[in-house]
């Protein structure tokens, strides 16, 4: 199982870290020893003071392909979740500062919040889908996946042309703009439309 991770994928994120706009999408992945086992609280790691929430619609591949087009890639889903990349963002200053690979500050344990599934049926427009993230019931991120740099089925289409896509790999597509640190407390809720996805506590 793979988490594959888009970066720079809403123009008002990458304004907001003053990254430049990428050609391509930006793609890294996490080990699924990231994931935060459900129902635990998030424990800010000893190694970073500045751990950031990155709230991301996350889309769940249901057969194997490779290098598949992008008007076949819509059957390689039939789930949309949420979830949140958390970064160390001093940590990975330090380390993209040198030109070193940053998985240490994406890929921890705890690092890849996968909240609860629902159909793509359920749906409207995939294209369409407007999520947020709540911190202490205020609103800190909102987003829209129309705002996408590289729109789901396009996402898959490029991915898979490097890594062969498997049942349960689960593709996170990038954050809007908003992300920011949590610190000791915090209770962080994602939602899709009105429906809330995931609820944590950060320890």
């Amino acid at each position: 199982m793979k988490l594959i991770c888009i970066g720079r994928n809403y123009t008002e994120h990458i304004k907001e870290l003053e990254n430049e706009k990428p050609t391509d999408p930006v793609v890294f992945l996490k080990p699924d020893t990231a994931i935060l086992l459900k129902k635990q609280p998030f424990f800010i790691p000893d190694f970073s003071n500045d751990v950031h929430h990155e709230v991301e619609i996350l889309v769940r591949i249901n057969k194997v392909g490779k290098h598949i087009a992008k008007k076949f890639a819509h059957k390689y889903y039939d789930e949309i979740g949420l979830g949140i990349d958390f970064t160390a963002r001093d940590l990975q200053k330090q380390l993209k500062d040198k030109g070193l690979p940053w998985e240490k500050a994406k890929g921890f344990d705890g690092a890849a919040v996968i909240g609860e599934w629902m159909s793509v049926k359920e749906i409207d427009d995939i294209n369409a889908i407007e999520f947020s993230l709540k911190k202490n019931e205020n609103i800190v991120q909102l987003g829209n996946t129309s705002h996408m740099l590289w729109k789901i089925d396009e996402l898959i289409e490029y991915v898979s042309k490097y890594f062969t896509l498997k049942i349960g790999d689960i593709i996170f597509t990038g954050t809007p703009a908003g992300v920011g640190k949590v610190i000791a407390n915090d209770k962080l809720k994602g939602f899709i439309e009105d429906k809330e996805m995931f609820s944590i506590t950060v320890k």
